[in-house]
């Protein structure tokens, strides 16, 4: 049965999610990679992405940069991503980089 609930990164359904609390994040997409100055929680194995203008965004751990190369992410679209958890190893933070004019990127964890 189709479901439009998010998936983990083992494509197990997650039943229901709720925002974790500490977990927003607001990175500035510029010129230059950026990315959340926390890490995730531990726990977390759902965020949330919107953007106020279009960015390339890539996971990865502390060091993790963007580039044009990378995933482009529209303006305006709220979107769960799995960032890993179980058998596959989390992401604990996220790069943005503008692709057109600078902009924020809103960022929600979710348990």
């Amino acid at each position: 049965m189709p479901t439009l609930l998010p998936l983990d990164s083992d494509n197990n359904v997650i039943p229901a999610v709720r925002l974790r609390d500490g977990g927003a994040h607001a990175i500035s997409a510029t010129a230059v990679s950026g990315r959340n100055s926390t890490a995730f929680n531990a726990e977390t194995r759902i965020v949330s992405l919107i953007a106020t203008g279009p960015v390339y965004i890539r996971f990865g751990n502390n060091s993790v940069t963007a580039t044009s190369s990378d995933h482009y992410f529209p303006e305006g679209l709220y979107y769960d991503f799995a960032i890993g958890g179980g058998r596959v190893k989390q992401y604990t933070h996220v790069a943005v980089l503008r692709a057109d004019q600078d902009c924020t990127v809103y960022v929600s964890e979710k348990e």
